[in-house]
């Protein structure tokens, strides 16, 4: 074979010396902490007689969410007449899901997801229930009275600012024009060209609702609500707490924090597996 044919050499990776600084390769971390369910049975000695209370509830929530899975309606469970055993014990059986909100209001409520989507631990002052929803309707009720009020186009324009103030036109546009029925709206910051000053400017013009939510998985997705009816701004992190997406969404709430139906109906049969394994 002729030195034509052949491939030439001393050329391309691992043909040429390592200098010192170089013999370890450094790799890029790979994504870690993906949050999946896992089966978890209560850490409680479990006794008919003395957790009678807590068992009933958790199988009526079951049933409540095949109900909310088959015509999306929402039922509430007050936990305020429960002994600390009984609390114990549904705490312990619900555990933390990967979703959680504020709400600012009259009282300031907390709301936590359970290991069993859909079903939301609520608590404030007075206030400590379970609901069964795709999303409680304490998060969706008036997530958009003003905490920090909005300045709209009125927002003094700073120099810097180039194409937030035709963002705010859109949005009061869609804003306005919203139904239950309209289709979901999204402004992809992320692919548009903005400035830093565009993104103070919006978020003055905007202002602050009285809702925030935290979806916890591959990575976290930060909610916000807006002073502007409808209007939610929405923040993904990929797992090294890196933003990967910025946007606006129009809608009644975002999908991301929403449980889906056959969520629902998973998580009532699972509700009733744990019962079967605890009792």
């Amino acid at each position: 074979m002729s030195n034509f044919t052949m491939p030439p050499t001393g050329f391309g990776p691992g043909s040429q010396p390592l200098e010192s600084e170089d013999e370890k390769l450094d790799y890029m971390p790979l994504p870690q902490d993906m949050r999946t369910y896992a089966p978890h049975l209560p850490d409680v000695e479990v006794a008919p007689d003395k957790f009678g209370p807590a068992l009933r509830l958790l199988k009526d929530v079951a049933a409540a969410c095949r109900i909310a899975a088959d015509d999306g309606r929402e039922t509430q469970f007050d936990l305020s007449g429960l002994d600390q055993a009984n609390l114990a014990l549904i705490a312990e059986t619900l555990g933390e899901g990967e979703v959680s909100a504020k709400v600012w209001g009259v009282p300031a409520l907390a709301i936590q997801e359970s290991v069993f989507a859909g079903v939301w631990r609520v608590t404030g002052a007075g206030v400590d229930r379970i609901d069964v929803a795709s999303v409680p309707a304490c998060v969706t009720a008036d997530p958009f009275v003003p905490r920090r009020a909005g300045q709209g186009s009125r927002t003094p324009m700073a120099d810097g600012v180039q194409n937030a103030p035709p963002l705010l036109v859109e949005l009061n546009d869609k804003s306005a024009a919203f139904t239950g029925e309209a289709d979901l709206h999204v402004i992809n910051l992320t692919l548009l060209p903005h400035t830093e000053p565009d993104l103070l400017w919006l978020d003055a013009a905007l202002g602050e609702g009285s809702v925030t939510v935290l979806s916890r998985g591959y990575g976290n997705c930060r909610i916000s609500a807006t002073a502007l009816p409808h209007v939610w701004r929405v923040h993904f992190f990929n797992s090294m707490d890196t933003l990967i997406l910025d946007t606006f969404e129009v809608t009644k709430a975002p999908e991301v924090m929403v449980a889906a139906p056959e969520d629902l109906s998973d998580s009532g049969m699972r509700v009733l597996s744990v019962l079967e394994a605890i009792t």
